[in-house]
Order: C-alpha cells, then sequence, then structure tokens
C-alpha cells in the first residue's frame, strides 16, 4: 500500500484542482448524518448539532490498478491531498471531535473516488420570528459551501435526494422535528457565483412544558381570584389580600416565562396571554373597590353633598 501512495503522490500538486485544465468543475457530493440535535436557544438565536459530514469526489490523478477495491488511509494524508474547503455560511461556532483521536475518515477507490468523512459539532444561526410563541414553527436553515472556490471551479452536490438523515429514536426535548428540505442554489458575491447547498429544518414547539408551567397556572390563579366575589363585601382585608396575592403570582409566572427569551419588539401570543389574565385579576380588585365604596355611601359613612349631587344631575 505504501509503495502504492508513493507512486501516486509522486507528481502530485495538492494546490491543483482534480478537474484543473479540463474545462469543467469539479463536483463535490455531500450527505449528513444528524446524532443529535439541540439545544436551540431562542435567547442566542441558533441551534447546535452532532452529525456525521461526509463528502465525496473524484480525483483521476488518485486511481491505481491493483487488487484492493479501496484503501482506508491515515488521515496525516489529508495534508497530502487536495480537499475542498467547506465551511458553514452561517455557522457561528463549529470543532471537530478529537477524543480519542480526531474523528476523520478518508478512503480512495482504483477510480479514483474520494470519501472524506468526519464528526462535527455545528452551532448555527437560526433567525426566529417569536410573534405566536409558544405555539410557533421555526426553520432554522445550515448552509454550506465554498470558501475560496467559484462554481465554474467547484460545485456542490447533495449526494441523494434525502442526503440529510437522522439516527433512529433522535428527539429533541422542546421541539418536533416535522421536515428537512434541502436544495442546491448558487449565492453571488463581488468574488463571483458560487455553489451551495441548504437544508432546512423545519420545527414545530411542543407546548406541553408551557401548558403545564405557565397556561394552567394562570387560568387558575384568576379563577381564584374570582373566588372573592363570594367573599363578604365588608372583609376588606381578605378580599384585597387575596386580589393583590394573585397579582404578585401572575408577576413571577411572567418573569420566570420571559428567563429563556430576547427582548424582541414585539409582544408573543404569551405575552398577550398573560397581559389578559394580569387585566382580569386588576378587574376583579377595581371591582371590589367599587363595591366597597358604594356600599359606605350607601350606608352612609361616607358623607355625600347633596348640592354637587345635584350640579351633576
Amino acid at each position: 500500500i505504501s509503495l502504492v501512495l508513493e507512486n501516486l503522490l509522486q507528481n502530485y500538486e495538492r494546490s491543483e484542482l482534480p478537474n484543473h485544465g479540463k474545462g469543467e468543475p469539479t463536483v463535490v457530493k455531500t450527505n449528513i448524518l444528524i446524532r443529535s440535535m439541540g439545544p436551540v436557544s431562542e435567547l442566542d438565536m441558533d441551534y447546535s448539532m452532532d452529525c456525521y459530514f461526509r463528502q465525496s469526489w473524484r480525483d483521476s490523478r488518485l486511481s491505481y490498478i491493483g487488487p484492493i477495491k479501496a484503501l482506508s488511509l491515515s488521515i496525516k494524508m489529508l495534508e497530502r491531498i487536495w480537499r475542498p474547503d467547506t465551511y458553514f455560511y452561517n455557522g457561528k461556532q463549529s470543532y471537530v471531535h478529537t477524543i480519542t483521536v480526531p474523528n476523520k475518515l478518508l478512503r480512495i477507490t482504483q477510480h479514483g473516488d474520494i470519501l472524506y468523512s468526519m464528526r462535527l459539532t455545528i452551532k448555527a444561526k437560526c433567525p426566529m420570528q417569536l410573534h405566536r410563541f409558544p405555539m410557533d414553527r421555526q426553520s432554522c436553515p445550515l448552509i454550506l459551501g465554498s470558501y475560496a472556490y467559484p462554481s465554474h471551479q467547484l460545485q456542490y452536490q447533495w449526494q441523494s435526494a434525502v442526503a440529510v438523515s437522522f439516527e433512529p429514536g433522535m428527539t429533541l426535548s422542546q421541539f418536533d422535528l416535522m421536515s428537512s428540505p434541502q436544495r442546491n442554489f448558487t449565492f453571488r458575491r463581488r468574488e463571483g457565483e458560487f455553489s451551495l447547498l441548504q437544508v432546512n429544518f423545519n420545527l414545530q414547539r411542543s407546548a406541553g412544558y408551557f401548558l403545564i408551567q405557565v397556561y394552567v397556572p394562570c387560568i387558575l390563579i384568576v379563577v381564584l381570584s374570582w373566588v372573592s366575589f363570594w367573599i363578604h363585601r365588608e372583609a376588606t382585608s381578605d378580599r384585597v389580600g387575596l386580589c393583590i396575592t394573585t397579582v404578585l403570582t401572575l408577576s413571577t409566572i411572567s418573569l420566570d416565562s420571559r428567563t429563556d427569551l430576547p427582548k424582541v419588539r414585539y409582544a408573543t401570543a404569551l405575552d398577550w396571554f398573560l397581559l389578559m389574565s394580569f387585566f382580569y385579576c386588576i378587574a376583579t380588585l377595581l371591582e371590589f373597590a367599587g363595591v366597597h365604596y358604594f356600599t359606605k355611601v350607601g350606608s352612609g359613612e361616607i358623607p355625600v353633598d347633596e348640592e354637587e349631587w345635584e350640579d351633576v344631575g
């Protein structure tokens, strides 16, 4: 094997693309197997995933004749052959796993077909619209392409119609993965047109957590505030204490529910729900204030100037 490799690399120029001088672009086929996904952060507008990222292309300069159909090579060979300069356009922080050794694989076939696989953890940007939070749907993209080679030199393609796959049993804590459509497109920059691949992870938020932690408690607290209607109207301290307690409890729930949310300039569906809960509790307090006042007036405890009433009339 060592002799075959030395013969292949004898006049090999790693800075040149495999199709250099042939008038056609080098095609890199890509597929991704996602092992786990999450967390999805609304506060930072990003998401993370652990995946096997695989690229394959043909380099006829590395074709050989021999009884071995495919060679599994050391990752040190990566420094001696050409490889695509793939990067993630919307990536924020990504790294290759290196325990216990760098998690990379390199394989070459007789025809010069190269498979380059590595295990990555990718953190990418995910712009979110939270108007319907927590009953919302989000679409988190992953965009990848070449950093330096324009599309007439290097083109990316998904390896198949289902080039993005998931390990069985993969779940997210707060979301359900609805679909993951993929597409190829070209993007024009000042340096030229570049071939890009994109996959969108369409996520539906699971509202169970918010039903248990926010919606049901708020509904029960509002209903509890209505108990003051059955308390005797002369029991001032009891009715006021109950109303104030419900308002303060709603304030605590409201602050806690927004801990992991960004300070957006618009109101979410959860904000409107909490606002209506506040309205019902405060309306209960105002109702008691009105009943208490007119009760005192009717009993004569609060003197009323008859001339003022005549002027009002």
